[in-house]
């Protein structure tokens, strides 16, 4: 058995009473987070071009739909010694490049070139009104690897991030030498589960029901327990609320959203080729069973491993930074197959 199969962490107890929240995740008292937006919130442009990235932003045109638009990416350099391979980080929906900040670090000072793009519709890249799918995120990605030059890449996808990693690989074995899927949503078939409902239903649920309270639940979901630094990530979605293009962003998420309905990757994984790491927080909040899950996912994955961590969340480059980060690199470090 591989030292990635199956292996359970352990993060420790949480000494502290606890406050439960109304997504079944507790917080340790004394890190609740406040009620309403901060008073110095203010709003945020459609391409946060107020929020500094850890390193310079490049871009790709690209063209969907008849719609032209330019991929947001950051090529980062390896710190020191370089070991000859590239790593491509894909950031989940309610997070952007800007999220992979301490991946970054840590797999450049391992001596990896970072690639890390915002996909169409996220972060610094544009926003397109277009019937957005996993096959044009895939599309773009492999575009920007031949516009580099680059001919093989370690694939590292974190929750909707990894399904778009799942349909990477699958779609581009021979670009893919590696493929770790970080706290992966999307691991049921939702067909089977819940009605069809038309993107104009979903729009407007989201134009006009998303605000501080929702999103703050929604991030409050990942985490056994919160910390205050978590916040900045509402304040990033919520500033995006109070813009005149917030009506094109609402309509943009639930696009977006409904990829997890009739784009699956469930019937990607048993086509991918690649060495595969399944890797996570035991406990994550936002996906029902997703230790079961997951580890189904490894299973179902020819060359798959898994690696858990109990009393983790969602977010294990947040919460673990050091161990996580130690495992990635180590399963991206080993032989391909």
């Amino acid at each position: 058995m591989s030292m990635y199969s199956k292996l359970w962490r352990s993060a420790g107890f949480l000494v502290a009473a606890l406050l439960m929240t109304s997504g079944g995740q507790v917080l340790a008292q004394g890190s609740t987070p406040p009620s309403e937006p901060p008073a110095d919130w203010g709003p945020l442009s459609s391409t946060l071009e107020e929020i500094p990235y850890p390193h310079p932003v490049q871009y790709l045109d690209v063209t969907h739909f008849g719609k032209d638009g330019r991929m947001a990416y950051m090529d980062v350099a390896p710190v020191g010694a370089a070991n000859g391979q590239t790593a491509m980080l894909f950031h989940g929906m309610n997070f952007a490049g800007k999220g992979f900040e301490v991946t970054i670090t840590a797999l450049s000072e391992a001596g990896f070139r970072v690639l890390v793009p915002d996909r169409i519709g996220y972060g610094r890249s544009s926003k397109l009104d277009i019937p957005y799918n996993l096959h044009i995120f895939a599309l773009d990605s492999k575009r920007l690897l031949d516009h580099l030059g680059i001919e093989k890449a370690a694939i590292v996808g974190h929750s909707m991030g990894g399904m778009v990693a799942s349909r990477f690989a699958m779609t581009y074995p021979d670009a893919t030498t590696h493929v770790a899927l970080v706290n992966q949503i999307g691991l049921t078939d939702q067909r089977q589960g819940r009605p069809w409902r038309d993107i104009e239903d979903l729009y407007e649920g989201v134009l006009n029901n998303t605000t501080y309270q929702s999103i703050l639940r929604n991030h409050m979901s990942y985490y056994p327990e919160w910390k205050p630094e978590y916040l900045e990530w509402v304040r990033f979605q919520y500033g995006q609320t109070l813009i005149a293009e917030w009506p094109l962003l609402a309509r943009i998420r639930a696009w977006q959203q409904n990829i997890l309905y009739f784009d699956p990757v469930v019937y990607d994984w048993q086509h991918i080729k690649a060495k595969a790491l399944v890797i996570g927080g035991a406990d994550d909040g936002l996906t029902a069973n997703y230790a079961e899950l997951a580890r189904h996912v490894s299973e179902t994955i020819p060359n798959g491993e898994l690696i858990l961590y109990p009393g983790i969340g969602h977010n294990p480059h947040f919460e673990i930074p050091d161990q996580y980060h130690g495992d990635l690199i180590a399963f991206l470090s080993s032989a391909p197959l």
